[in-house]
């Protein structure tokens, strides 16, 4: 190989190395975008509580054809409901993001 070949391999060599770091530095930085633990709806305590009763509003449909109302930005999910209906219900499960209710008659 001569001077000039070896030189350019070096120069090549250094610069996939300096796009690899680059990558990896954007790669990372990725990954955590969106996700601080500053915000303010991260740990919030959920604002119901299992077998509490409430008022509601259906807001939506959800994927599974369960209605869906918000309280404070939490979800909770009502069986065999429809868009606009307004009942009591009972909540019977609380998760992390959302909750679970069931019709109260």
């Amino acid at each position: 190989m001569t001077s000039s070949a070896i030189r350019d391999e070096k120069v090549h060599a250094e610069k996939a190395s300096r796009k690899n770091e680059i990558y990896r530095r954007k790669k990372t930085y990725r990954r955590f975008r969106g996700r601080s633990l500053g915000s303010g709806t991260f740990f919030q305590p959920a604002p119901v509580k299992e077998g509490q009763e409430i008022d509601v509003v259906i807001d939506d449909i959800g994927s599974r054809g369960d209605g869906i109302t918000r309280m404070q930005g939490f979800l909770i999910f009502v069986p065999q409901t429809k868009i606009g209906e307004r009942l009591k219900v009972k909540v019977v499960k609380v998760k992390g993001r959302f909750a679970i209710a069931e019709k109260v008659r």
